[in-house]
């Protein structure tokens, strides 16, 4: 079967940790249709988690068609992790959001798959060797990683934060995402994340997605402005922890 990322025309919009966060999931949606729409659309994990707005967020993904992987806060709002493996914030937001999932929520999040193959592309929300928890923050994890997947690419979510590894010689180099700076996915195996739609970690608030385009197989990192304020107020008034209420503004 003919690779069909490689041998049409075809653009991907890339998203990861959406973290029930409506407002961002929304104003990045928004701009995917300004810059002209996209033939299919990747979540990498974290759809639920955090956020105030955990069954919208999934019943977008759902009108969408996403193509989504399962995250860890995905896994332990519906009890398939132990809520000891997170702090005590994120493990009361995994409480309070299972709470209001209904039952069509809650399927949808059993169903999820932790890994998908497409085309090129691995998707999985941590990394190749641990799909649901692993961070890839470092060049030594993504060099032992490259040996857990086969495809040339691999996109993941998790840690927030837009970067990318490239493989070297039992190595891997680390590559900076910006906005405006179109990266060119060549021979040399990567593992690329577009950084986080619902909270973004690495200082900028805004909501952080990337389109990939087959055609000069270029991956492009996006950032956009949303009402912050509104989800801060929903999350006040469904008593989600200040924590993670403060944090917004931030981008940390």
């Amino acid at each position: 079967m003919p690779n069909l990322l490689y041998c049409s025309r075809m653009r991907v919009a890339i998203l990861a940790d959406i973290h029930a966060n409506l407002a961002a999931f929304e104003a990045v949606l928004d701009d995917i249709q300004a810059k002209g729409g996209v033939d299919e659309m990747w979540c990498l994990g974290d759809v639920v988690g955090y956020g105030p707005d955990p069954g919208e967020c999934i019943k977008l993904l759902r009108q969408l068609k996403f193509v989504c992987v399962s995250g860890n806060h995905d896994l332990g709002s519906i009890g398939k992790l132990d809520l000891s493996y997170f702090n005590p914030a994120a493990a009361e937001a995994c409480r309070w959001t299972a709470a209001r999932l209904n039952p069509v929520d809650w399927r949808y999040l059993e169903d999820l798959p932790a890994t998908v193959q497409k085309g090129d592309f691995l998707l999985v929300h941590g990394s190749p060797l641990e799909p649901a928890m692993e961070y890839v923050i470092s060049t030594g994890i993504a060099a032992k990683n490259f040996s857990f997947f086969k495809s040339r690419y691999c996109l993941v979510g998790h840690t927030h934060v837009p970067l990318a590894f490239k493989e070297e010689v039992e190595s891997s180099k680390s590559i900076t995402l910006s906005t405006g700076i179109g990266l060119v996915l060549g021979e040399k195996r990567m593992i690329i994340n577009p950084g986080g739609v619902g909270q973004p970690r690495d200082g900028d608030p805004r909501a952080s997605y990337g389109i990939y385009e087959s055609e000069g197989k270029m991956f492009r990192l996006y950032r956009v402005d949303y009402d912050i304020q509104a989800t801060q107020n929903k999350m006040v008034r469904g008593g989600l922890p200040m924590t993670l209420v403060s944090r917004l503004e931030s981008g940390r």
